[in-house]
């Protein structure tokens, strides 16, 4: 059954979508441009410029309801998904079950990649995060035990997630999931989560030629990319779609990005993982993620979503942009 909400939004037009990705692309190139005239990702400026690109959506969303004014100003923050936080249960339940079961389809990303002998594991003595430990400029003399790191690290990834990453992941949420997703409504559910998922692959594409993620500077590393964010978008998506908020997405993302990094706690030594295959955003998140997407198509969750982005009726219609 398909939740109704009591009022209906506009629908946001073509020229709004297109005004929205492509600003939102430029800017995110424009930002990277320092980092691609010296330095890359080795640049100083690059752990300023990295959490500032995450903003380049959010700028984009503002700058196409400040000029195009797609929708009416009372009704914007309903359509990003901000405001009303009701039914709270509801909002509050999702944005749970996005930050726990986040780090669950993470976890089951690595599982797949031991299935399929993409990584080695060592779960006794974490050789390959002690590896890592000790090969940094302090050395592993002043660190407490291997061990208690990495359970400190497991224990912090919820918060995490839910603090300083989800600030971080608000920038591109409120543009993917908040604006992009319900926008493109209009072509129905499954085009709509496929190419914001692309769009949102193809953003990273100024950071992913330097390197960022799969250490490959070609197309093959923006083809990783995007297939990773066609397959957590959907997730993702449906999250905004069955929520009506854009709060559970900003949570999940939070806790992809804090979680992300479970294979460097758990690798054997010796060893060293292709990202493209045994990563979050590469052939085992892949298919982790089309796994739990095959059981929320088949238990018809995505059938369950509130109507959002819908054309009002009457003369107002046609005067929408």
């Amino acid at each position: 059954m398909t939740d109704q909400p009591t009022d209906r939004m506009p629908e946001v037009g073509r020229t709004a979508i297109v005004a929205f990705i492509v600003l939102a692309l430029g800017l995110a190139w424009a930002v990277a441009l320092p980092l691609w005239l010296g330095g890359g990702l080795a640049s100083p400026l690059a752990g300023l410029l990295l959490p500032l690109i995450m903003y380049t959506p959010a700028a984009a969303v503002l700058g196409v309801l400040l000029v195009l004014r797609p929708v009416p100003r009372g009704r914007r923050l309903r359509l990003l998904g901000m405001w009303p936080l009701r039914p709270a249960r509801r909002v509050v339940g999702m944005s749970i079950i996005a930050l726990f079961g986040t780090i669950g389809v993470v976890a089951l990303s690595l599982a797949v990649a031991v299935v399929c002998g993409w990584i080695t594991l060592d779960l006794v003595t974490f050789s390959g995060f002690a590896e890592v430990l000790q090969s940094g400029p302090a050395g592993a003399a002043a660190l407490p035990p291997v061990g208690l790191l990495v359970i400190a690290q497991l224990l912090a990834m919820p918060v995490a997630a839910a603090t300083v990453n989800a600030v971080a992941a608000f920038g591109e949420e409120i543009g993917w999931r908040g604006f992009l997703l319900p926008a493109l409504r209009r072509y129905g559910t499954w085009p709509a989560l496929l190419i914001s998922g692309a769009v949102w692959g193809i953003w990273h594409a100024p950071i992913i030629l330097l390197g960022y993620n799969f250490a490959r500077t070609d197309i093959t590393g923006v083809l990783l990319m995007t297939t990773g964010c066609l397959a957590w978008g959907v997730l993702l998506g449906w999250l905004r779609l069955r929520s009506g908020s854009v709060w559970p997405p900003v949570f999940a993302h939070g806790a992809l990005n804090a979680a992300a990094g479970l294979p460097t706690l758990l690798f054997a030594a010796g060893t060293r993982p292709d990202p493209a295959l045994a990563s979050v955003l590469g052939a085992s998140g892949w298919i982790a993620c089309a796994l739990v997407a095959v059981v929320l198509l088949v238990t018809g969750q995505f059938r369950r979503q509130p109507a959002l982005a819908t054309p009002p009726s009457g003369p107002a219609a046609a005067s929408r942009p």
